[in-house]
């Protein structure tokens, strides 16, 4: 009864407190209650304290004198072990900062830190006291909030928090980017360079989180000059470590580099260079490209093709010469004995295309070709029949092999039916209609290889230059709308050869199962292909980047 009686007088007097600076016309002369009602903070009763935590924020800009006193014993409260205290004194952090500013960064970053609450309710209350900060200063507000996320020198952070703190901006700031992000030019700049200070130490899926949001703020949209392409274009070269060093037995690197590759195609469309991408495979990787591991190849040769439209005529002629020595390596000139990975050949041959289109007289000294531009680079007095030849011999063994495959394929795909009809099980229905679908990929794959093979028979052939070749893994554009789209919304997450899923930036696991279907429906022919699929291992860390805390590319 006396504990009781205790509680009830420390209401008591919280109220009278209350009252009285309620009613002074000048509240400062009334320090003494103001301080009485932080000390009720320590108090022992649990409603006072309730009730403490809704008063000293109230009247606390009429008191700077005690202001650290206030902050205290209020931090203290969203410590409490009781709920509904910790509740209650988060709702009430926002009014620090309703008539002094000059708080807002600390609040924010007070707030912040109480994102890693276990409880829905006290954390739902951390959630609308920032989005209440955010709305008074969205500048300041997010500044604090990202000092959570970016690398700071060797600063250890908790991981914890740094993951809430990513949610929350994902599912709550970003979500809201119309409202919040006003005048628009200049806030949607100011979180560009938040964003950019914070990738020096992502994962996969965190960078394709905030190249997702980027990409679609007004400054980076449809409209947006091709200055601002290219600034997006900069920042995943920068993720995909083009100044550093090629070290082949570097599988982070070249996961890196594939993956951010992938995410860079949507911008090329858009005008944005390649160039710097293209030099860097051409000078590093197509050197050491046997020494890859062999499910990289495949999704570093698809990512190469979707880029080569988009190749500008001096870098084609550069990357030409490597291009065509790996179509010799890949493509056999004879029949026996040789397997061919038509996958590496299509992907190959789109390339060659496209960049012959763009540099043409550079392929009479690489193939043979006698194509006139009246340019030096024709070397048109030069005797290459040789290489004329032996380019020629290739093709046609490219040819009958991909005329046989289909043939193979073909049969099978009668047996799939027959298969299929005969199936009494979902799940054996469901297993052949995969081995279909990926039939249907390889049959697809033959006829682009002879698509593309044909024109080039010709001394003075003719090269592709346009999308009149669908490559076989992308979706044709009866479907593609049906699709689930990726970054850009290009290359459909279950046909990625296990590139699929970019938000893991270089990871894309999601497609890897169908891959090693379509790569075993080659395989089990005669002249059946390596295996092209991605595995899904994760990237170790970023060394020698940002803090290097090691965390999972995917």
């Amino acid at each position: 009864m006396a504990e009781t009686s205790d509680d009830a007088k420390d209401i008591e007097k919280l109220y009278e407190y209350g009252e009285r600076l309620n009613e002074a016309k000048d509240k400062s002369q009334n320090s003494e209650d103001y301080g009485n009602i932080i000390k009720t903070a320590k108090s022992s009763s649990v409603k006072a304290r309730q009730l403490a935590a809704q008063l000293i924020p109230r009247f606390f800009k009429y008191f700077p004198g005690l202001s650290v006193n206030a902050v205290d014993a209020h931090l203290d409260l969203c410590e409490a072990e009781e709920l509904g205290i910790r509740v209650q004194a988060i709702r009430g952090l926002p009014l620090f900062c309703k008539d002094t500013p000059e708080h807002l960064s600390k609040i924010v970053d007070i707030l912040a830190q109480l994102l890693t609450a276990e409880e829905n309710v006290e954390r739902d209350a951390v959630h609308k006291a920032l989005l209440s900060l955010l709305r008074q200063d969205v500048k300041a507000s997010l500044t604090a909030l990202f000092k959570h996320i970016e690398s700071i020198d060797e600063q250890i952070i908790d991981e914890n928090l740094r993951e809430r703190t990513l949610i929350f901006i994902r599912d709550k700031v970003f979500p809201l980017k119309a409202e919040l992000l006003k005048p628009s030019d200049q806030m949607e700049r100011h979180i560009t360079d938040l964003i950019k200070k914070s990738l020096q130490d992502v994962t996969g899926v965190e960078f394709k989180m905030f190249m997702d949001f980027l990409k679609n703020l007004n400054i980076f949209g449809e409209k947006a000059p091709p200055e601002r392409v290219q600034e997006l274009i900069e920042i995943i070269e920068g993720q995909a470590d083009l100044d550093a060093q090629f070290n082949v037995t570097d599988g982070d690197h070249i996961d890196r580099l594939i993956s951010c590759l992938f995410m860079a195609v949507p911008f090329f469309e858009r005008g944005a260079s390649n160039s710097k991408f293209f030099n860097y495979v051409n000078k590093h990787i197509f050197l050491v490209f046997d020494e890859l591991p062999e499910e990289r190849r495949v999704d570093l040769l698809k990512n190469i093709a979707e880029s080569s439209p988009y190749t500008s005529p001096q870098d084609s002629r550069q990357i030409l010469p490597s291009v065509v020595q790996l179509l010799k390596k890949y493509m056999p000139r004879r029949k026996a004995g040789e397997e061919m990975n038509f996958t590496y050949v299509e992907c190959l041959l789109y390339t060659f295309h496209h960049l012959s289109h763009k540099a043409p007289s550079a392929t009479n000294s690489l193939c043979g070709f006698k194509i006139v531009t009246g340019q030096p680079s024709d070397r048109l007095g030069e005797d290459f029949s040789e290489q004329y030849k032996d380019f020629t011999e290739r093709l046609n063994c490219v040819e009958e092999l991909a005329r046989a495959t289909m043939k193979k394929l073909t049969q099978g795909m009668a047996e799939h039916n027959k298969a299929l009809a005969a199936a009494s099980s979902d799940e054996a229905k469901d297993r052949i209609k995969m081995q279909k679908q990926n039939t249907t990929t390889g049959l697809r794959t033959c006829n682009n290889i002879l698509a593309m093979t044909q024109p080039l028979h010709p001394k003075s052939p003719s090269f592709i230059g346009d999308k009149r070749v669908n490559l076989s893994w992308k979706e044709t554009v009866k479907t593609s709308t049906t699709s689930t789209p990726t970054v850009g919304g290009k290359r459909p997450v279950d046909a990625l050869n296990g590139a699929g899923n970019s938000a893991s930036k270089k990871g894309r696991g999601a497609g890897n199962m169908q891959n090693q279907y379509a790569n075993r429906t080659f395989e089990s022919l005669s002249y059946g292909g390596r295996s092209g699929s991605r595995g899904n291992g994760r990237v170790r860390g970023r060394g020698g980047r940002g803090r290097g805390r090691g965390r999972s590319y995917r």
